[in-house]
């Protein structure tokens, strides 16, 4: 047997006594213990923010975000040993896929967003707002890491993905985090971590683990702190409204288990595609982890004339579903995590039998496949028929948080919403339909009580991640019952753990704490040409002031017969009565193209490549006779790492194009976006 450990101030250390007793969900044999008692968390606390934090946010998102792929490799490598200790919570190779590659795709997604923010090791949110009518004072908003701890406290049923989730997000932000699994698979979670520990990729302190029950845990959270909760409403709302919690307004972000639902739409009948993929799903969101995810489809939403075929079907899918121990080749659904959850799932079960039947399935009489049931914690998949959804109500209240649903029926659209929110709030639900005026008004009328709506059919099954998978770069919450909270959502998530603070000041100050050019701050003019330097030499706010152009009817004319745009506007003088044009206008690409020729340095140089635009805007028309110019700035530079030695180093930079005319005024604003080769060749 094993003492598993929890890592905290930098080392690996035992709770006092024995809090938990570690079972092997298929084979019932004691595996190990764990205990977090006599842990120091006002010290873990201390430790997190002042070794973790500090190494955390000296890095930039670029930094962060490589060393998030970086771990993500890492872990892919050792994936194997945990496959094996998964195995040990009645998971199939299925489930462990979900649970492990799952959590490490997380990181790999979390590590791509590093291109959605500046490299520096804070974020710039947003546009500069003109607070002065003579541009001298301005206002902006930057994003700044929380100097505090994310407090992790997850469920039994997704002790790998349940962590990763969470902490790529913190970490990418620049926080260090507190893990604590459940008590009763921590025996996984505990396996990786050792390893991201040896590794060396995360700074010390970055990351802690608890084990055990985590009993204070939360006790020293303070107003710079974020805590995280995957578990039961009941739990979740206990933990939220402790007095220090609410008095310091400590963040806390609750996914709460809901009761999520799945719709069949009334043109799926038997016979169709649609009819046999929503047959499938539901199969699926039933075994697929024993049913333990705060995303399985619980309510089986159907039109009350397909209640029969419905059923019939599930059951043909059901019958051919072998349970039993994940390393016979045989078998489709594993166990229960522990047997205490078979007792809490059988104890609902019993009550929601108080209103209704099962209709598929049986609590004692199944076979087990290579290991003995009494032992293991087995159960069969159960289904229910519900025949009164809004008065026998038992089923929106109660969730057996296992291979568990009820079927029930719907008279019309309107009816199957009112049903699906009956559960006062879930993470998903889906609605399984080719109609796309089913989809819409499904989607409408039911998202205010719903965290995703997944919308199925054929045109998209074969690649659809499922009903029951929430996705890194998606929000991951829901309102009411399932905890009020949003997780992962991409750049939305790494936000929970930056403090926006709005700023003011001049547009040269501005800029310099930006690092992004904003309008009125100085503009020395480059010396030599930008194009003609590395991306090292490049200082933003460096300006090239081009050679002027007068444009002709000529530039018209040649210009519509190249590109094709004979625009009335631009051709046909006789046609601009009624306008907004007093005469023919040069076409806007042509005002864009020509400044291109203006600011320009034609010979070979460290410009790799121009491979963007961005905020294309053409502010006022350009007539024949006017002269026009270019100020082109250095706006913002974004460093990119090599992708292997034989890769040039460079970075991107992005030029304000400022054409303007011979009074001064703005004629057209755009942002090109080029690659730019690096001085040092060695980064």
């Amino acid at each position: 047997m094993t003492n598993y450990q929890n890592y905290a101030k930098g080392e690996w250390i035992s709770g006092e006594g024995v809090e938990t007793e570690l079972f092997n969900a298929i084979t019932g044999e004691q595996i190990g213990t764990c205990s977090s008692a006599g842990l120091d968390y006002a010290g873990m606390m201390d430790y997190a923010k002042e070794k973790g934090g500090a190494a955390l946010r000296k890095m930039t998102f670029t930094q962060r975000g490589l060393m998030l792929k970086d771990l993500a490799t890492f872990l892919l490598k050792n994936k194997n040993k945990y496959y094996q200790v998964s195995a040990w919570t009645g998971a199939t190779r299925v489930d462990s896929w979900i649970d492990i590659e799952g959590g490490i795709g997380n990181l790999f997604a979390n590590a791509s967003l590093r291109r959605q923010f500046p490299d520096l090791p804070y974020h710039v949110d947003g546009s500069a707002v003109p607070l002065s009518k003579g541009g001298s004072f301005i206002g902006h908003h930057i994003m700044v890491p929380k100097r505090g701890v994310a407090i992790h406290i997850n469920a039994f049923n997704f002790p790998i993905w349940g962590m990763l989730e969470k902490i790529a997000v913190n970490l990418l932000a620049g926080v260090p985090a507190i893990v604590k699994p459940s008590e009763y698979t921590c025996f996984l979670t505990e396996v990786m971590v050792r390893d991201i520990i040896d590794s060396k990729i995360l700074p010390e302190g970055s990351l802690q683990l608890v084990c055990g029950l985590g009993r204070g845990v939360v006790d020293y959270a303070r107003t710079e702190d974020t805590v995280t909760f995957t578990g039961s409403a009941a739990t979740g709302r206990k933990l939220k409204s402790l007095p220090h919690i609410v008095e310091n307004s400590v963040s806390f972000n609750m996914e709460a288990d809901s009761l999520n639902a799945a719709v069949l739409g009334k043109d799926a009948v038997p016979g169709t595609v649609d009819f046999d993929i929503f047959i499938k799903e539901i199969q699926r969101e039933i075994t697929v982890k024993a049913g333990q995810k705060c995303t399985a489809v619980r309510r089986i939403i159907v039109p009350e004339d397909l209640v029969g075929e419905v059923q019939n079907a599930l059951a043909s899918r059901l019958s051919k579903n072998v349970v039993g121990d994940p390393s016979d080749p045989s078998v489709r659904m594993g166990s229960l995590a522990t047997k205490l959850q078979v007792e809490r799932v059988r104890t609902n079960i019993e009550l929601l039998q108080k209103e209704q039947n099962i209709v598929i399935g049986d609590l004692d009489d199944f076979d087990v496949v290579g290991a003995d049931k009494n032992k293991g914690a087995f159960m069969s998949p159960i289904v229910f028929l519900n025949d009164d959804p809004h008065n026998k109500t038992g089923v929106h209240e109660i969730e057996c948080f296992g291979p568990v649903s009820t079927i029930m029926p719907y008279k019309d659209l309107e009816d199957a919403v009112k049903i699906a929110n009956l559960g006062k709030g879930s993470l998903v639900s889906s609605i399984i339909t080719s109609d796309d005026q089913i989809a819409t008004e499904f989607t409408v009328e039911a998202a205010h009580m719903h965290g995703r709506i997944h919308v199925l059919n054929h045109r998209c099954a074969a690649e659809s991640t499922g009903h029951g998978s929430p996705m890194p770069l998606l929000t991951h919450g829901g309102p009411g019952r399932a905890g009020g909270g949003e997780e992962m959502g991409g750049v939305r998530g790494v936000k929970h753990y930056l403090q926006r603070t709005a700023i003011q000041g001049h547009p040269q100050t501005i800029t310099a704490i930006t690092q992004q050019f904003q309008y009125g701050a100085d503009q020395p003019e480059a010396n030599p040409h930008v194009f003609r330097q590395h991306f090292e030499e490049l200082k933003v706010g460096d300006t090239v002031f081009t050679h002027k152009h007068t444009v002709t009817e000529a530039d018209i004319v040649n210009f519509a017969n190249v590109s094709g745009d004979n625009f009335y506007a631009h051709v046909d003088a006789t046609s601009l009565e009624g306008t907004m044009f007093e005469q023919r206008v040069a076409h806007g690409y042509f005002v864009l193209s020509k400044a291109a020729g203006l600011f320009v340095d034609p010979k070979k140089g460290p410009v790799l490549l121009n491979y963007g635009i961005d905020e294309c805007r053409f502010t006022k028309p350009v007539y024949i006779g006017t002269t026009m110019a270019v100020r082109f700035t250095v706006k913002e530079k974004i460093d990119q790492e090599k992708k292997n030695d034989a890769d040039v180093a460079k970075g991107i930079v992005k030029f304000l194009v400022d054409m303007y005319d011979e009074t001064g005024d703005t004629i057209g604003v755009a942002t090109i976006l080029t690659m730019v080769k690096k001085l040092d060749q060695s980064k």
